[in-house]
């Protein structure tokens, strides 16, 4: 048992060291993200600059925190783009779908493990970014361990949420041969519920209720609000047992969707 359980691991680990070869092969493609980061920083600094511009305070929140905030949800908001969605399009298109669901390993654990590996490169990436906002657009970190070590958990956590809700919803490419408008539709609706372009606590009660009802807050406006010292440390516990409830949930039905999805497969040209 010992042994198959430490075979386990060394074939998820090798799926895991796969990803900085695999994130760090495109450096075109990171060169354009981390330029069109910075645009869009520049344009979101000078927006909530000038909206601040007559008033010290905004739904409780001062100038420097709002930036903080809308800063750190730049950086980290493409951790909850739609790649799922892309992958099942791809693998059911050009026939890929069969010989995934045929290999000895796990198929939703794989990915989980290839997701999160893909999250440390990403933040390793992302350094330079940080850097960038702190001198030049005056992002202001914490010093203190306990909140990096709360925001390590709720971003791990709530980028798993997310990968479970993605992969509940990619399923719908097993309907349909075209994914690029599944993912049109995800990304608009989590662009905006995630607190990607407005601190969730800026929102009308209603919406703010709509947004913790998704699950999309869980990967950016909760790691991020306490980072920025917006949501404090003490709501840890209560924020936690919040997450791991989503994981647990969205866990098990996306078990449940995918067995029920796989039942039919439609492949592009037969």
């Amino acid at each position: 048992m010992l042994y198959s359980l430490r075979r386990q691991l060394n074939i998820y680990a090798a799926f895991a060291a796969m990803q900085p070869k695999l994130q760090l092969a495109y450096s075109a493609w990171a060169w354009t993200e981390f330029i069109a980061q910075i645009i869009a920083m520049t344009i979101f600094v000078f927006f909530w600059r000038a909206v601040y511009a007559n008033t010290d305070s905004l739904s409780g929140l001062s100038l420097q925190q709002t930036l903080n905030y809308i800063l750190l949800a730049q950086i980290i908001a493409p951790l909850i783009q739609a790649r799922v969605v892309f992958q099942f399009g791809f693998l059911i298109q050009n026939g890929q779908i069969g010989v995934e669901l045929t290999r000895p390993v796990d198929f939703q654990l794989r990915n989980l493990v290839e997701a999160l590996a893909g999250l440390v490169v990403y933040a390793i990436q992302k350094i330079p970014l940080f850097t960038i906002a702190v001198i030049f657009y005056g992002l202001q970190l914490p010093t203190d361990p306990i909140t990096w070590l709360a925001f390590t958990l709720t971003i791990v956590l709530g980028s798993t949420v997310t990968f479970y809700f993605d992969w509940m919803f990619g399923c719908l490419a097993f309907y349909t041969t075209e994914t690029w408008g599944l993912s049109v539709v995800r990304n608009g609706i989590a662009t905006f519920f995630s607190g990607y372009l407005i601190p969730i606590a800026m929102m009308p009660t209603w919406l703010q209720q709509l947004a913790s009802a998704m699950p999309f807050a869980q990967g950016v406006y909760v790691p991020v609000s306490l980072l920025s010292r917006i949501v404090s440390v003490d709501d840890l516990p209560q924020i936690l047992l919040t997450q791991i409830a989503w994981l647990v949930g969205m866990m098990i039905l996306s078990r449940i969707v995918f067995n029920i999805a796989i039942r039919k497969v439609t492949v592009q040209g037969g």
